[in-house]
């Protein structure tokens, strides 16, 4: 590990991590309150990757949709309106809206093939983003001074890497220049994100293996037919096995490659001091 032991983080000149873990549980809280220290850089992997590498399909996903309507069509063949994605570190929305959302097109769904496909997608672009950190660890230092840096990872960092393989090409690079740190949640946390969930579902990102079983499972659960599956009732149904197939995967990091803290004490984290205080906890293990 970059921090062996809380010595190590104490006397390091420049603190590195990497948040990972279940999406709602404060990786982006955590790295939104150590960047307005102004003594941090903070990294969205979601963002880089709905910028940098999914922006043009998001746009002509959004601009396929505006070509079904006459009046905006009109206007787009004669370049008398532009459509781009307005993707935020706080509104992931566009990415998420262009992942979508497998069956029945009437109720918003699409077919499981081009859901494979947008799946696909994201994946490649999340394993670029997460190994462009060490470019960024660089830019932030470079153009503007910074030395501690915060990665924000994507809930389904754990579904691009490999954990138990010591030779990883993603954990073994960022492992050099970040201490990946697990926000680990409890039943209950895991019940009320489940609860969240159910009542606004949103596309998810899942291993190919993954998806391919639950598709396969649910459609001989319910006996309907792909093209009349209720996209929500399927991803609300999905949901919570996901975040059990990920559980160990995120236990798996933190033990082979960084640390561990308790989602609950990170919920009371309200500054710097407080996150470094927490460090050291979890490096004294």
């Amino acid at each position: 590990m970059l921090y062996s032991s809380a010595k190590d983080w104490t006397d390091a000149p420049a603190k590195r991590v990497l948040l990972f873990g279940m999406s709602g549980l404060g990786k982006t809280h955590v790295s939104d309150l150590l960047r307005d220290t102004g003594d941090w850089f903070h990294y969205s992997v979601d963002y880089r990757i709905g910028t940098r590498y999914m922006g043009e399909h998001i746009a002509d996903n959004a601009k396929a949709e505006a070509m079904k309507v006459p009046f905006l069509a009109q206007l787009l063949r004669t370049d008398s309106i532009y459509i781009a994605s307005n993707i935020t570190f706080e509104n992931l929305a566009p990415l998420s809206s262009y992942l979508g959302k497998p069956g029945d097109s009437d109720k918003g769904g699409m077919p499981i093939e081009e859901y494979r496909r947008r799946q696909a997608l994201h994946a490649e672009a999340e394993k670029s983003a997460l190994l462009d950190t060490a470019h960024f660890i660089d830019r932030a230092k470079r153009l503007y001074g910074y030395d501690n840096f915060v990665c924000d990872s994507s809930g389904s960092f754990c579904e691009v890497v490999d954990p138990e393989n010591p030779d990883d090409p993603i954990l073994s690079a960022l492992s050099q220049q970040l201490l990946p740190v697990w926000i680990e949640g409890t039943e209950a946390h895991t019940e009320e994100l489940i609860r969240r969930f159910d009542r606004a579902p949103k596309p998810m990102c899942y291993a190919p293996d993954f998806l391919d079983q639950s598709w396969a499972t649910y459609l001989a659960e319910t006996g309907q037919p792909e093209e009349t599956v209720d996209p929500d009732a399927f991803i609300r149904w999905t949901y919570a096995r996901a975040l059990a197939h990920r559980q160990p995967r995120y236990a798996a990091i933190a033990k082979n490659w960084g640390v561990t803290v308790a989602a609950s004490d990170v919920s009371s984290i309200s500054d710097a001091s407080d996150f470094n205080t927490l460090m050291i906890r979890a490096l004294e293990g």
